[in-house]
């Protein structure tokens, strides 16, 4: 089998300006990856070979560093002089670019998860100081066969602002139509230009039209920096105002008008499902409400985003009518609950012992004891209530970090029980 340094090339699955794509296999990792390969021709071209082939050093700089579920992971990379490869995590799929078109939109709904998605990906980025610079549909993929579900990942970090004083950053790259009026005029860039650009891929997954749209780049430039775009709702009817604030804010001219940094983009998607102006797809929670949930819960506040995504992964969310039993005295049960939303009610013999409201946690007594999986208490529904559920075999399964995480959560729930218990009996 024909390879690329210790790994074999199985097939062609994509083709750009400097650059074919393969699939490939790691047969040290067990895994199918996929391959970046520099057209060698590119690479001694006298003007731009020097920039493509820091485009590579670039983005091979960030092996093992982007560990995030909305990213693609980067594996390995060999920069050389006659062959420059990267090697990243294998996302069957294709872009978002196929759904840019007005024929081919996605659910409203489905884009405002994608768009939150990407920007807790770009927060994480951020944090470890990197700016991508050249965010678009095209550098979005989806998981799986089906883009109205699943996860999505950021990919091609080349053109990034990555902070290493010793390192020269690349320039004279990027997409003019995704480009903030600060990149355009090639100012000093932060990761508000990503959250331009970001804002700028929102509109077109929600319209199917760029917002500045001109025969030449130079056109578009002007309209980026002088003129203002439609408003989405006048290009989609069923678009919510409140989405139509959320890309304004976001495409402002002036950084000082824009978003000043993800979470606050973020909090604005998961809000607009929080409030009910967005429907969430076939399901009581969206993916963006679920993780801002989470987010704000105290139980959670030391779990990096990360690992409140892993926690997405393996819990199960339901519904919960009034009056209905989620445990019984004295049955067996392996998995604790968070209460999302609503009231229940903890009953010991008939008599109250405590009520549950959104963020309580309960029922992890009998994963975390070795004992007994025995419930001690009724616990009823009092409202309508939603539910994320864990499974303590789920947990075993877990990152360490994440389990650590949960185990340093439930002591504080226990500690904090302890404290209320002991200053009812004081109260006595």
């Amino acid at each position: 089998m024909d390879r690329i340094g210790k790994y074999e090339r199985v097939r062609e699955i994509g083709r750009g300006a400097t650059a074919t794509v393969y699939l490939g296999n790691d047969p040290f990792a067990r895994r199918e990856v996929a391959i970046k390969v520099a057209f060698p021709e590119i690479l001694k071209n006298p003007e731009r070979g020097k920039l493509y082939t820091n485009l590579f050093l670039n983005e091979a700089s960030l092996v093992g560093k982007l560990l995030h579920p909305h990213i693609v992971q980067i594996y390995d990379a060999v920069v050389a002089e006659d062959l420059c490869y990267i090697v990243m995590e294998y996302v069957p799929g294709g872009t978002l670019e196929e759904f840019s078109t007005p024929d081919k939109l996605l659910p409203i709904e489905r884009v405002v998860e994608i768009i939150f998605k990407c920007t807790r990906a770009l927060d994480f980025a951020n944090g470890i100081g990197i700016t991508h610079r050249d965010i678009k549909p095209a550098n979005i993929l989806f998981a799986g066969s089906n883009p109205n579900t699943g996860d999505i990942k950021i990919s091609d970090f080349g053109a990034a602002i990555i902070d290493n004083p010793d390192r020269t950053q690349v320039s004279g790259v990027g997409s003019p139509a995704y480009m903030s009026p600060q990149q355009v005029r090639e100012l000093p860039l932060d990761h508000q230009t990503d959250i331009y650009s970001l804002g700028v891929v929102m509109y077109q997954l929600l319209t199917g039209h760029l917002p500045f749209e001109a025969s030449t780049s130079y056109n578009i430039i002007y309209q980026i920096i002088n003129t203002e775009p439609t408003r989405p709702s006048l290009l989609r009817k069923k678009i919510p105002g409140v989405l139509d604030a959320i890309v304004t804010r976001a495409m402002q001219k002036d950084t000082k008008d824009r978003y000043q940094t993800w979470e606050e983009f973020s909090h604005d998607l998961a809000l607009a499902f929080r409030s009910k102006q967005l429907k969430a797809p076939k399901r009581d929670f969206s993916e963006s409400e679920k993780f801002d949930i989470l987010r704000e819960l105290p139980f959670f506040a030391d779990f990096p985003d990360t690992e409140i995504w892993e926690v997405l992964g393996f819990s199960r969310w339901s519904s919960v009518a009034t009056d209905a039993a989620v445990m019984r005295d004295g049955d067996q049960g392996d998995f604790f609950c968070f209460l999302a939303e609503g009231e229940l009610k903890v009953t010991k013999n008939g008599r109250i012992l405590n009520l549950l409201t959104p963020g309580d946690c309960f029922g992890e007594m009998a994963v975390i004891s070795k004992h007994t999986q025995t419930r001690s208490a009724d616990v009823v529904a009092l409202t309508d209530s939603k539910l994320l559920t864990v499974k303590g075999e789920t947990l075993l399964r877990a990152s360490a970090s994440c389990r650590m995480h949960f185990y340093q959560s439930f002591l504080e729930v226990l500690t904090s029980r302890l404290e209320l218990a002991n200053a009812r009996l004081a109260a006595v």
